[in-house]
């Protein structure tokens, strides 16, 4: 087992407070943890969101939740990894045996929402260091930094032929978009809205496509994300700057409304739009992440009088070790698109501003690229 070493990882000291990108010390892994040199690592919505508080994690903390790269060491117990697999980060590691793993719900693991509030492993431990003193990875990933110790139930090898860039983009952004479709209760020849139609929304558009729906609706104020959504498979894109949403939705449906409305955006105002846009007996469903105070308010009379259904997904339902090969199957056959998903790549030492962009000029997924040189092992606390 190598001695800890020093790695270069883009921080949030404090909410509210710019990034930094600094040396910081990153432990060898223990028992059931993989550490992967990063290659590319994607950046989302949520990363925001802890740097505005939303969120309210520990810090400071390495940001980033999804990524790929190579194995360079495996702890005591990794069984299905080596040094040199490519492979693909996810962020709920799946403990398996907590009573939701279990019970057939392993997104909702027990163990790993606890380490993703806390920052800590289940020993209250971190392999992060910053100053002498804890550093916290985001969601027990913390990809936005040139290497990770992760579980290794987070970690699925890749082929090949996929490139990092798109394998990144697996860990988050396509399990929950494509997930979330998968899993709904759409049927093929259904129809569908998608509101809101960045990183996860494309993703459920191409579920969608995928599962069969008929007709999809895409709902999104930028003409990138617009553009971006027909190319996914949206047959219609609804500008909701220059026409009211919910009647061009009811236009479109015969007055009916969809037969599922998904909300991608994790705004309660969106949320109330999906289930006033589902028709009745129809089903909306919340993707996106509130605020974890936010209220949505709807129409009571609806639920009995109409049956319609509101409910939510977190992560698609996914659990990466089975999710991840089923989703590159798909790619492979060209049926899942990643490619067109990238907008823009940024190093490192641009990490803020590739935040910045993708929350004020939304559209597909960014991405954060490193350099391929392997990181070498230090002992040394200089810096860190």
């Amino acid at each position: 087992m190598s001695a800890s070493r020093l790695i270069r990882a883009a921080i949030l000291p404090d909410y509210d407070q710019p990034i930094e990108v600094t040396t910081v010390t990153l432990d060898a892994p223990q028992h059931g943890e993989v550490l992967v040199r990063l290659v590319a690592a994607g950046v989302c919505h949520s990363d925001g969101h802890v740097v505005t508080g939303h969120l309210p994690l520990p810090t400071p903390i390495v940001l980033g939740h999804e990524g790929a790269g190579v194995v360079e060491e495996v702890g005591i117990g990794v069984t299905h990894l080596r040094p040199g697999d490519r492979v693909m980060v996810s962020w709920i590691p799946a403990c398996g045996h907590c009573w939701w793993c279990v019970n057939g719900q392993p997104e909702l693991c027990e163990q790993a929402n606890t380490s993703a509030v806390t920052g800590e492993r289940p020993d209250g431990s971190t392999r992060l260091h910053w100053h002498g003193a804890p550093l916290y990875p985001f969601s027990s990933a913390g990809t936005w930094a040139e290497a990770a110790v992760v579980p290794a139930t987070s970690v699925v090898p890749i082929p090949d032929q996929l490139p990092y860039a798109e394998a990144a983009l697996l860990g988050c952004a396509v399990q929950t978009g494509v997930g979330a479709a998968l899993r709904s209760p759409l049927r093929p020849g259904d129809t569908v809205a998608v509101i809101g139609c960045g990183g996860v929304g494309l993703n459920i558009i191409q579920g969608s496509r995928i599962r069969g729906a008929s007709t999809i609706l895409a709902v999104d104020p930028s003409a990138e994300n617009r553009e971006l959504a027909l190319i996914m498979g949206a047959h219609h894109a609804i500008n909701p700057s220059q026409e009211d949403a919910l009647t061009a939705i009811l236009d479109l449906t015969a007055d009916r409304g969809v037969d599922v409305a998904f909300e991608a955006v994790g705004q309660p105002e969106l949320i109330a739009l999906a289930f006033a846009a589902a028709r009745r007996g129809g089903t909306a469903i919340a993707v996106g992440v509130p605020t974890p105070n936010a209220t949505v308010s709807v129409n009571a009379f609806a639920f009995a009088s109409q049956e319609k259904t509101l409910t939510g997904s977190w992560f698609g339902g996914s659990y990466a070790p089975r999710d991840v090969p089923r989703l590159i199957a798909l790619w492979e056959r060209q049926q899942l698109q990643l490619t067109s998903l990238i907008r823009r790549q940024y190093p490192l030492d641009a990490a803020g501003e590739a935040l910045y962009q993708l929350l004020h000029h939304p559209a597909g997924r960014n991405l954060i690229t490193f350099p391929s040189s392997p990181i070498p092992p230090d002992i040394s606390e200089k810096g860190a």
